[in-house]
């Protein structure tokens, strides 16, 4: 079982930055995912950002460039540092994991960002 707790969400201006933290807990498999994924009010939940165990990450388009994903060296917390953040950047966002070993996953609580003038 892994257990996964998001910190860093909050209300920033046009053009502001946050960083995500999602600390992780448990057994750590060999082979993994983690991402972030975001959701808004009336859509549907989406994929911001990956990377998996071997360090491969990938990005929804439309924050390519300005937004980051990291992990620290024990793999025990995910980060997702977002820049020059837009009003369309607003909505829930939940730290992901999946054993690829085993095709289990879970979700965190997740952390609201808003984005306003």
């Amino acid at each position: 079982q892994v257990h996964l707790v998001e910190s860093g969400g909050g209300l920033v201006q046009p053009g502001g930055s946050l960083r995500l933290s999602c600390a992780a807990s448990g057994s750590i498999a060999s082979r993994y995912a983690m991402g972030w994924y975001r959701q808004a009010p009336g859509k549907q939940r989406e994929m911001v950002a990956r990377i998996t165990s071997g360090g491969a990450t990938n990005y929804q388009d439309s924050v390519k460039g300005r937004f980051t994903i990291s992990r620290d060296g024990t793999k025990n917390t995910l980060y997702l540092q977002m820049n020059s953040l837009e009003p369309e950047d607003t909505a829930v966002y939940y730290c992901y994991y999946l054993n690829r070993g085993t095709a289990t996953d879970y979700w965190g609580q997740g952390t609201q960002v808003t984005v306003s003038s």
